[in-house]
């Protein structure tokens, strides 16, 4: 008889096998994504054009069974795309909101960083508040509710820097990257006829979703691990190359992703090691490191590396 555990797994590991049919070669991106999205967070996706990003979205949300929206950002698109509109009809002599583009339950914001700051502070703001106020009324969002942002790497023609505060609001920040040699043959295998997207099946549900998400965050997780997280945030705010450190936001970002990979690997408690695994991915986009650090070279995750290597860690939870 299977058991509570092994369920948890085998459901993780079906989300995980159909968005595989289409995403090769990036198990970890693909992990850590779902993790975030069982975290009731949002993601980044930072990249190149062309690796995998937009597909990404769209498979989970095929394999969820949620309803998905897509916004492509350019520099003309307005709040009210976002959020909706309030518009008059002559017949009835009320005033009817339209719902944005952030009325379903995965949203795919691509090339965030190719929009006006505005607009970019109305996406983020929803994505806080989980609401959008229209002309004095309130609208709740679709639950569950989850962004996939992606932007191209700064320095790309027509891009800005999202400011330190709104990449604060995303669980995670990850990369795709190239695939590697049998992966990309794998890919122009695959896709010489037809497309992969067709190929993945509905395994979940947002109501089992919301399940999954609300037994994900009831994983214990002992005073210990809380003091140890604690320790690690702190530790980046008096590091001498970061300006800005982890905020509290960021310091329960780790508590939730690392509870969320504990119920992945069917436990419900957490150990060191969940809270180690997902500290740099949960952080790095949320330092802002000194000038000197570029002068010697210096990443936030190396930042974060040595800071896993020198912070101790709990000997028992």
């Amino acid at each position: 008889m299977p058991t509570r555990e092994s369920e948890i797994v085998a459901s993780v590991q079906q989300i995980l096998d159909q968005v595989r049919q289409v995403i090769v070669g990036k198990d970890e991106a693909l992990l850590w994504a779902l993790a975030a999205i069982l975290s009731g967070g949002h993601i980044l996706l930072e990249d190149i054009p062309g690796v995998g990003k937009t597909t990404m979205a769209l498979s989970f949300a095929r394999a969820l069974d949620l309803e998905y929206g897509r916004i492509q950002f350019t520099p003309d698109v307005l709040p009210s795309d976002i959020v909706g509109f309030s518009i008059y009809r002559k017949e009835s002599g009320t005033f009817v909101y339209q719902p944005g583009a952030v009325m379903t339950n995965l949203l795919l914001a691509d090339e965030i960083n190719r929009t006006s700051s505005k607009t970019q502070a109305a996406l983020l703001e929803v994505m806080e508040e989980r609401q959008v106020t229209v002309d004095g009324v309130t609208h709740p969002l679709p639950v569950p509710f989850a962004v996939i942002a992606t932007q191209n790497p700064v320095g790309s023609a027509g891009t800005q820097l999202l400011p330190q505060a709104q990449l604060d609001r995303f669980m995670v920040r990850l990369e795709m990257g190239y695939p590697d040699f049998e992966s990309q043959v794998n890919i122009l295998r695959d896709r010489q006829q037809d497309d992969p997207l067709t190929q993945v099946r509905e395994v979940s549900s947002a109501e089992a979703l919301l399940e999954m998400q609300r037994q994900a965050q009831s994983v214990h997780m002992a005073d210990p691990l809380l003091e140890y997280v604690t320790r690690l945030t702190e530790a980046t705010r008096a590091h001498p190359l970061v300006l800005l450190g982890v905020s509290p936001r960021g310091a329960l970002a780790v508590c939730r992703m690392a509870k969320s990979r504990a119920f992945m690997h069917g436990r419900d408690y957490v150990l060191p090691e969940d809270v180690q695994s997902v500290f740099i991915d949960v952080c790095a986009h949320r330092l802002f490191l000194a000038p000197k650090a570029k002068i010697s070279d210096t990443t936030a995750a190396d930042v974060l590396t040595g800071l896993l290597e020198q912070v101790r860690r709990p000997d028992h939870i």
